[in-house]
C-alpha cells in the first residue's frame, strides 16, 4: 500500500527542486488559510448571515401582516421603515413572476429562500438577488395584491466577508511571491552547478564556474572544480605522455628505414619495411587517440554541411549521404569528423558501399551508417568499444593498427552525450547508428 503511495507522488510530485521547496513553502500557508476560511465560512459568516436574513423575513412578515389587518396605518408604516431602515415598499396588481430569479448556488440566495420559504410558504414569494447592485428585490403575495420590497444587501449578507477574505488572501500571496524570489536565488547555484558539470562531462572547458549560494551548495561547488581542474590536469598529462612517446618512437623507426635501404638483401629489406611501415601507422593511431584526449572548443555545428565536407574528401560514388533537413547541434567539430571520417573509412574498405541517413527526432539527431561488408558478430560488439582490442576473424575496424578505432568513435560520441550503437544493416552487413543531443 505504502509503496503505491510512494510510487503515485512521484508520478504527481514535480520533479525539479525548486517547484519541490515551493510546495513545501506554500502549502502549508494555502492550507492554513483555507482551513480558517472554512472555520470562518462556516460557523461565523454563514450564522452570521442567517441570523440577518431571520431578522429581515421577520420585518417583512410585520408589514404584509400589517397590510392585511390595518390598512388605515399602511402609509404611516411603510414610511417609518422607509426612513428608518432604507425599504421601498411598493404595492401593485401586477402580474407575479413566474420565472424564478435567484441563484441556484449562492449561499446568500440559499439562506434567503429557506427563511421566506418558512415564513410566506411555497409559490407565494419571489426575489432576486442579481436585479440590483446594492439592493435585494423581493415580492410577496397577499391576497390579490403583490408586495415589493427594496432591501439594502447589508441586511441580508454581512458586508465584512470581502474585507475578511481580502486581508486573509493578501498576506499569503504576498508570502509566497517573497518565497518565489527567495527560492529562484537558492536553487540557481544548483543549477548552474548542474550546467556546468553537463558542460564537463561533455568535455568542454569549465573557466567561468564560480560556487555561490548557500554554504553546502557553494562547498559542493568548489569540490566540483577541484574535481574538474584533478581530471583535465590527468586527461593532458596522459595525452601529452602517449604523444611524446609516439613522436620519439619516430625517431628511431625513420633510422631504420634509412639503414634498411641501404641493405644490398633487397628481399629482406622490403619484408623489413613492411613490419616498419604497420609500427608507423600504430603511432599513427596512438597520436590520434591521443589528438581525440585533448581539449577542442565547443561551437555550432551545422550536420548536413559537415557531412558534405566528408563526403567531398572521400569523393566516392559508393558513399551515398542522405537527409531530409538542415539539423544545427553543439560540439567540438574536428572531433566528430574525425569519428564520421573513421566509420565510412572502414564501411568502404571492407565493404563495396556506405549508406548514411540522417534525420532528427523532438531533441536527437539520429546518424545510421549502413555497409555491405562483412559485419561484426553480435556477441563481439560490446568488445569492440575496448581500447586495443582486435578481431582476428571476419573484420576488424583496425586490421593493421592497434584497435583504436571505435574506442575513439566511442570516447567521442560519448562526451558530447550521445550513444553509438552496432548492430546488421539493411545491406547484411555492419549498421552504426549515433545519436546525439541538440
Amino acid at each position: 500500500m505504502f509503496s503505491g503511495l510512494n510510487k503515485l507522488f512521484k508520478i504527481i510530485l514535480p520533479k525539479r527542486l525548486f517547484y519541490r521547496a515551493l510546495i513545501i513553502v506554500a502549502a502549508p500557508t494555502i492550507i492554513l488559510q483555507l482551513i480558517i476560511t472554512i472555520v470562518f465560512y462556516d460557523s461565523i459568516w454563514i450564522k452570521a448571515n442567517k441570523n440577518t436574513t431571520r431578522a429581515l423575513v421577520a420585518q417583512l412578515k410585520t408589514i404584509v401582516e400589517v397590510y392585511q389587518n390595518d390598512n388605515k396605518n399602511l402609509d404611516f408604516f411603510t414610511d417609518s421603515y422607509k426612513n428608518n431602515f432604507n425599504f421601498e415598499i411598493g404595492i401593485n396588481q401586477n402580474k407575479f413572476p413566474s420565472i424564478s430569479g435567484e441563484r441556484r448556488f449562492s449561499p446568500m440566495d440559499r439562506s434567503l429562500r429557506r427563511e421566506l420559504k418558512s415564513s410566506f410558504g411555497n409559490n407565494n414569494y419571489w426575489f432576486s438577488t442579481s436585479s440590483f447592485k446594492n439592493a435585494v428585490e423581493i415580492k410577496i403575495k397577499s391576497e390579490k395584491d403583490i408586495i415589493e420590497f427594496l432591501v439594502p444587501k447589508e441586511l441580508v449578507s454581512a458586508s465584512s466577508v470581502r474585507l475578511f477574505v481580502l486581508w486573509t488572501t493578501l498576506p499569503s500571496i504576498v508570502l509566497i511571491v517573497i518565497a518565489l524570489i527567495f527560492l529562484k536565488n537558492q536553487t540557481r547555484p544548483l543549477v548552474r552547478l548542474a550546467k556546468a558539470a553537463e558542460k564537463f562531462g561533455k568535455g568542454d572547458y569549465v573557466n567561468d564556474f564560480r560556487p555561490s549560494g548557500a554554504q553546502e551548495i557553494r562547498k559542493a561547488a568548489y569540490e566540483f572544480d577541484r574535481m574538474a581542474k584533478r581530471i583535465n590536469r590527468h586527461l593532458n598529462q596522459r595525452s601529452e605522455m602517449l604523444s611524446g612517446i609516439s613522436h620519439d618512437l619516430r625517431t628511431p623507426l625513420t633510422r631504420l628505414k634509412l639503414q634498411l635501404a641501404m641493405l644490398n638483401q633487397k628481399d629482406l629489406s622490403k619484408k623489413m619495411s613492411k613490419d616498419i611501415d604497420e609500427m608507423e601507422k600504430m603511432l599513427n593511431d596512438y597520436l590520434q587517440f591521443a589528438k581525440t584526449q585533448s581539449q577542442e572548443e565547443t561551437g555550432q555545428i551545422e550536420v548536413t554541411e559537415l557531412f558534405n565536407e566528408i563526403q567531398n574528401i572521400f569523393n566516392d560514388d559508393n558513399l551515398k549521404i542522405s537527409y531530409s533537413e538542415k539539423i544545427i547541434l553543439n560540439g567540438r567539430p574536428m572531433a566528430l569528423k574525425r569519428s564520421f571520417e573513421n566509420i565510412i573509412q572502414n564501411g568502404l574498405k571492407y565493404g563495396k558501399k556506405v549508406f548514411v541517413n540522417i534525420h532528427k527526432s523532438s531533441n536527437r539527431v539520429l546518424i545510421v551508417f549502413d555497409d555491405d561488408g562483412p559485419g561484426i558478430p553480435e556477441e563481439q560488439h560490446k568488445n569492440v568499444f575496448k581500447p586495443f582490442f582486435r578481431l582476428d576473424k571476419s573484420r576488424s575496424l583496425n586490421q593493421s593498427g592497434v584497435g583504436l578505432g571505435l574506442a575513439i568513435v566511442e570516447d567521442i560520441i560519448n562526451s558530447h552525450g550521445g550513444n553509438i550503437q552496432l548492430g546488421k544493416s539493411k545491406l547484411n552487413g555492419l549498421q552504426v547508428k549515433i545519436s546525439l543531443p541538440f
